[in-house]
């Protein structure tokens, strides 16, 4: 703590003394973290301002909830003895009303050169990690001057190159998501059952013209990387297709493809790279563990998800509709992931498939249409993976579905006020299995501010 504290006093006494801060509107290639960022997905080809130098854009975000959830659940009791008393390991954690812990993040953009941009985001606080740690960094590669080539010049004004440890651009959910403290893209508090979000380390090519989008990216395939167990680890790809129109003032049309595959990992993280946390704390979570060990959000901070355990190989699509008429938007995330995780030092046998549908609908009104109501369907079925001492046999096959319903005041372009009522069900999982007859319901309110 005592580094990150001086490293962050020294960034900020550079970026008063030897350069020029400004503005995300100011900053050209960039996607804004306020409400002028709203249903903008790959950063826009404008140059905004000319380069003049360095300069240096600091910003953050701040997220705080109030829970007002119940859970349940009609699992069979599994006993255990810990400390002279017997426990029921499938018994829920009793939750009450109150405020979860608050997230925020540090974010910043820094124009290296004409059309080179370095980002980086620090949570500085999240559930998952009460200390600050660093979701990524990368660079960004808009315009290649230094080159010195007409050709590559003419090229660079359709292409976008980015490099480093990055939010990998499968999708388009990712970009309307909560991230930890930045939560003003997300018209809900809490994101999908099965969460597509992960930083890997590699390289993405983006191309945009004239409407039509194509992204190309190959990334090591892991939030982490490695030089251990080279026979386990393969690279990932990653590939988009897509078109977004403005076709009238009043009606913009989006809709894109995309694909993620690895034939091999030591972990992969598709499903389970939001290493922030939930926002539904502790629903179906257990009063007790096995182990003994404490139960607290940190510990399970995933509450209310589910990943369906594809860590070895995976192969994952989704098709992404987004339309905007007036003030009305829905957007769509219609998926399905096969693959395979490991059991201990073993594979899986064979392959599982997952599939989630979301619908969002979302209607804006008022003045800068700063006023929302919204409403959310998503349901995931599929196979659990089977347990290590059978693995032939085969495992249930499981379904959540959940409903949200709420809506949201933009107080001002940087600060939001939202609400929620979420109800989510658990159905096919075993007697035995904590989930069986599961269901949380209740309502949440969240502030956020983005800057």
């Amino acid at each position: 703590m005592k580094k990150i504290t001086l490293s962050l006093g020294l960034l900020l006494g550079l970026s008063i003394s030897s350069f020029a801060q400004i503005t995300l509107s100011d900053l050209p290639y960039a996607r804004p973290y306020d409400k002028r960022g709203l249903n903008t997905f790959e950063t826009p080809k404008k140059d905004t301002i000319a380069f003049d130098g360095i300069k240096v854009r600091l910003g953050g975000g701040f997220a705080q909830q109030f829970q007002g959830l119940q859970h349940k659940n009609t699992a069979t009791a599994q006993m255990q003895q810990q400390g002279g008393n017997e426990v029921n390991l499938n018994q829920l954690m009793p939750i009450e009303n109150g405020f979860n812990l608050a997230s925020a993040n540090l974010n910043l953009d820094v124009a290296l050169a004409d059309g080179i941009r370095l980002n980086l985001v620090t949570y500085l606080s999240s559930r998952h990690h009460s200390e600050a740690w660093v979701k990524g960094g990368f660079i960004q590669v808009d315009k290649a001057e230094f080159l010195n080539s007409p050709l590559v010049d003419k090229l660079m004004k359709n292409i976008t190159l980015k490099v480093g440890h990055m939010e990998i651009n499968y999708g388009d959910a990712h970009f309307r998501r909560t991230d930890n403290a930045h939560a003003l893209q997300n018209p809900f508090v809490g994101n999908y059952i099965m969460d597509a979000f992960t930083t890997e380390i590699g390289a993405e090519v983006i191309y945009q013209y004239k409407g039509f989008l194509a992204v190309g990216s190959v990334t090591g395939g892991e939030v982490q990387g490695g030089i251990q167990n080279p026979d386990q680890r393969k690279p990932s790809f990653i590939g988009k297709l897509g078109y977004d129109s403005q076709i009238k003032d009043d009606l913009r049309v989006r809709l894109t493809g995309s694909v993620y595959t690895t034939a091999g990992s030591v972990r992969n993280t598709l499903y389970g790279g939001d290493r922030a946390g939930s926002r539904y704390f502790l629903v179906m979570d257990p009063a007790k563990v096995a182990s003994g060990a404490a139960v607290t959000p940190a510990t399970h901070f995933t509450s209310g998800h589910i990943n369906p355990g594809l860590t070895n190989s995976i192969t994952a699509m989704v098709i992404n509709p987004f339309v905007k008429f007036h003030g009305l938007e829905f957007f769509g995330n219609f998926e399905q992931a096969k693959g395979k995780g490991r059991l201990g030092a073993n594979d899986e046998p064979t392959d599982r498939t997952w599939r989630q549908l979301g619908t969002d609908l979302v209607y804006r009104f008022g003045s800068n249409e700063n006023l929302y109501v919204a409403g959310r369907y998503n349901v995931v079925e599929g196979r659990l993976a089977p347990l290590a001492a059978t693995p032939n046999v085969q495992n249930n096959e499981v379904n959540l579905s959940r409903v949200q319903v709420g809506g949201g005041w933009f107080v001002t372009k940087n600060i939001l006020a939202k609400a929620e009522y979420v109800k989510q069900q658990y159905k096919g999982f075993a007697p035995s299995d904590i989930r069986n007859g599961g269901e949380f319901n209740g309502f949440m309110i969240e502030g956020a501010i983005s800057f």
